[in-house]
């Protein structure tokens, strides 16, 4: 048992630990008909299609925030973290007499644990339920007016804008101007005209001002 505990492991022995309060977390949440995590799931519902972070939100995405339960995803990373990382430093104790140095064992877990949220990840997002009457694709969003609501959109640099489809739910896209010159400026209401790919759009200034 003091293996487990020992300098070289307590970064899995941690991970293993958190899973055991997710466990015991959620076991509890059961008994009073609520999960612990659902608001987490609502905070991260739309960052994975387009936040303000360009960068950051790309990264979500491809870890599926917002498309699976964050619960799974942390039960996933910290599973796969623990049980590498364990097994990587017991392995390489047995062979060699010692321990592998903790920063490299601790990335070697970090990135698998990623890689298996990654996977996994597809694999649920493809069982997960979706909700048909209210999901749309993203092209669809092509002839509706938005807002800009954080940044200013340049020819390659998208800003953030706010829009709602057909079924008045808010969507967050990434939107750039057409025209190589043009710019819209935080506020500015823009007509989407073009779906480039994943959540990031062409757009033009709305011609219309009464078109909603």
């Amino acid at each position: 048992m003091g293996a487990f505990l020992s300098t070289e492991v307590w970064p899995f022995a941690l991970a293993t630990g958190l899973l055991i309060a997710v466990a015991a977390t959620e076991a509890l949440a059961l008994v009073i008909g609520a999960s612990a995590w659902r608001w987490l799931d609502g905070t991260f519902h739309d960052v994975g299609d387009g936040g303000p972070e360009g960068l950051a939100s790309a990264a979500l995405g491809w870890l599926h925030f917002g498309k699976v339960p964050i619960l799974a995803i942390l039960v996933i990373f910290l599973t796969a973290f623990a049980v590498i990382g364990f097994g990587a430093q017991f392995m390489v104790k047995a062979t060699t007499g010692r321990f592998m140095p903790l920063l490299l064992a601790t990335g070697l877990a970090f990135v698998v644990g990623v890689c298996a949220v990654r996977v996994l990840g597809t694999a649920l997002a493809r069982i997960i339920p979706k909700d048909e009457t209210s999901a749309v694709a993203d092209a669809s969003l092509v002839g509706r007016v938005g807002t800009i609501v954080i940044g200013m959109a340049r020819a390659g640099q998208p800003a953030e804008t706010r829009i709602r489809d057909e079924h008045g739910a808010t969507h967050y896209v990434m939107v750039e101007p057409e025209g190589a010159d043009e710019t819209f400026e935080s506020g500015a209401r823009v007509l989407l005209v073009r779906h480039l790919s994943g959540r990031r759009f062409h757009a033009i200034r709305n011609p219309k001002p009464e078109l909603l």
